[in-house]
């Protein structure tokens, strides 16, 4: 480290006061500097649009190698659990070119719009299952809907059997503070023995796939394989239904959870949207900016790099702050203001920049959608309510309400 490089001794992204409402301290430390180093997670932290912007568009500088790693050092037991079955190597969002290249390749084409749009009627179908089953009065919406709801979607996606999906959420655990927080060496060992259990399932699935394919994502890529073994192995289909399956899963309950509290706490645009289903593309894009589920990134240099004045060595773990990057004044005008009908809300960086653009953005947005439109309609009384806080979890950079509590309205139909 050299001597032109702020060090911010107190910036630390696991505290309490950070993870109830983080914006304070992005505007802060985004005023004060483009980056800086924080020796309580060893990592230069970038703090502003256009800085963030060039690395996501320079992968030679700026590896994804690290993006999934723990932030902490896992104790020994977690690491003796993990070596007795867990075999996830590198695939997408952590992995570079020239590999990266050829799997997302084969990734995207599966990823199809046919195949979108074969999923959004299910998915819309389950939504109306889940609000039916809501009864007038105080819920939570978390375990009502937004949870739920995304798990169903990816899970239908991937192709996994709907008689699984209980056992495969409860495997998935807290794996968000296994690689993002900070548990302790108990919590380690448990979201670890999960992990393992996880994947053996994830091998039989993908097993069971390559002996008989079905219409669905994974044998999509089974097919692949099938026509050239070269072109993608068992194991890396095995990797992506890994993955995918939590960071679909996960990040896009955030999405929604995220969306519902920021529109239900705006009654006049809760009510606009209402009025206006046509205004819900722009709000939740707008939602992306202003509240982003994936609140920070990571990088790693591969040689040493210039963020403005400041000089980060090679090897050097980068933090990106997606969440001060979607309020920068130097991109967005007003941007503390929360504006449904902001033109430019779709230049967030919430999916990513160049060639790790997070591919199932159209699937997120698409749930999103549905969501606003099935509440809007046949819930537009609804209100938050008093209660407990939010209880956003303890991890670097997923956000997103853990419970969100509201007056659920008497049943109007439509």
């Amino acid at each position: 480290m050299t001597g032109t490089c702020p060090v911010h001794q107190r910036f630390d992204p696991l505290a309490l006061d950070y993870l109830a409402d983080p914006y304070p301290t992005l505007a802060a430390a985004r005023a004060e500097a483009a980056a800086f180093y924080a020796p309580g997670i060893d990592m230069w932290v970038v703090t502003r649009y256009a800085d963030i912007d060039a690395i996501f568009k320079d992968p030679a500088t700026y590896s994804a190698a690290i993006t999934q790693a723990p932030v902490f050092p896992l104790a020994r037991r977690a690491q003796d659990i993990l070596a007795q079955g867990f075999g996830a190597t590198p695939t997408m969002s952590n992995c570079d070119p020239p590999k990266h290249t050829r799997i997302r390749a084969h990734n995207v084409k599966a990823f199809s719009a046919r195949r979108i749009a074969v999923l959004e009627p299910k998915v819309r179908a389950k939504a109306r299952d889940l609000v039916a089953a809501i009864t007038p009065g105080r819920t939570d919406l978390v375990p009502a809907l937004t949870y739920p709801l995304p798990a169903y979607m990816i899970f239908t996606l991937i192709g996994f059997p709907d008689q699984d999906m209980d056992t495969l959420k409860s495997w998935c655990g807290n794996r968000m503070a296994f690689s993002w927080g900070r548990p302790g060496p108990d919590e380690q060992a448990e979201i670890a023995a999960n992990m393992v259990r996880y994947w053996r399932y994830c091998e039989d699935f993908v097993a069971r796939r390559a002996r008989d394919p079905r219409d669905d994502f994974t044998s999509d890529l089974i097919r692949v394989h099938l026509a050239d073994p070269d072109a993608l192995s068992l194991e890396e289909i095995t990797n992506i239904a890994y993955g995918l399956s939590f960071a679909g899963h996960e990040t896009t309950t955030n999405l929604t959870g995220n969306t519902l509290l920021r529109l239900l706490g705006d009654r006049a645009a809760w009510d606009e949207l209402c009025a206006d289903p046509h205004a819900i593309p722009g709000a939740v894009e707008e939602v992306l900016r202003y509240d982003t589920s994936v609140i920070t990134w990571r990088r790693v240099t591969t040689r040493p790099a210039a963020i403005g004045q400041v000089e980060i060595p090679a090897g050097a773990k980068v933090l990106l702050l997606l969440g001060s990057a979607g309020r920068d004044p130097g991109r967005f005008g007003d941007p503390e203001t929360f504006d449904i009908h902001r033109r430019d809300a779709r230049a967030h960086l919430a999916f990513g920049k160049g060639i790790h653009y997070c591919f199932g953005a159209p699937l997120a947005r698409m749930e999103a959608r549905i969501v606003l439109e099935l509440l809007t309609s046949q819930a537009p009384g609804l209100r938050l309510s008093a209660g407990p806080d939010p209880a956003f979890p303890a991890n670097i950079s997923f956000r997103g309400p853990r419970q969100l509590w509201a007056d659920w309205p008497a049943r109007r139909h439509g």
